[in-house]
């Protein structure tokens, strides 16, 4: 029972340890709740120990972040063309993409890739279709300077990009041949972590990293 309550005790006092997300929806960060410390965490339900980086108690090396950030940039820039195809003029996915490779190797601070992230959601907020898609796959790759579980909204949004561009016929066909594609970039040091992440978050990334 005294174990019990001393679970207890700790998750009340983890919950009002605030901490800053990015919203896609939002142009500005929103504060949201931590509900329990990540060492004790479920995978399930908010972030894992494995995405939070050493320095803040986490299990990921700087390393590991690093390359994280550099697949999802490639994930964004393979269906960049969809967002510049129709907004020649807008240079705010490109230039998130290319701040996430400047954060990767410390050329930026994470706050300088955060803006990067705003502005690339901003874009996708005037864009439609696939070019949307891929405006948002360009800010949540920047965004992974901030937090690196954001590598498979990259991820997500870029095969999201590709199944909006072409006809209904084909589309299942699309989001296959770009999961395949993704995965082959995957760096062998952070390959099997990216993909236990495509499966536990998968229901969440609307089931495109289904097999």
């Amino acid at each position: 029972m005294g174990a019990i309550q001393s679970q207890s005790l700790q998750f009340s006092e983890w919950l009002f340890h605030i901490v800053r997300i990015l919203n896609p929806e939002s142009s500005r960060p929103v504060i949201i709740r931590q509900p329990m410390p990540y060492n004790l965490m479920p995978y399930k339900g908010t972030r894992y120990a494995r995405f939070v980086t050493i320095r803040r108690g986490g299990t990921l090396s700087d390393e590991h972040h690093r390359l994280m950030a550099l697949w999802a940039a490639k994930c964004a820039e393979h269906v960049l063309h969809l967002f510049e195809d129709n907004h020649t003029k807008d240079c705010r996915p490109q230039r998130a993409i290319e701040q996430a490779r400047a954060w990767a190797r410390g050329e930026i601070t994470m706050t300088q890739a955060r803006e990067a992230a705003f502005e690339a959601h901003r874009a996708a907020r005037e864009a439609e279709g696939a070019a949307k898609e891929a405006a948002r796959a360009a800010g949540h790759a920047v965004a992974v300077a901030h937090m690196a579980d954001h590598e498979l909204g990259a991820a997500a949004y870029a095969i999201r990009a590709v199944m909006e561009a072409g006809d209904s016929a084909t589309k299942e066909n699309r989001r296959k041949q770009e999961l395949e594609w993704q995965k082959a970039q995957l760096p062998d040091e952070i390959k099997d972590l990216v993909l236990d992440d495509m499966k536990w978050r998968n229901a969440k990334c609307w089931s495109l990293f289904d097999d």
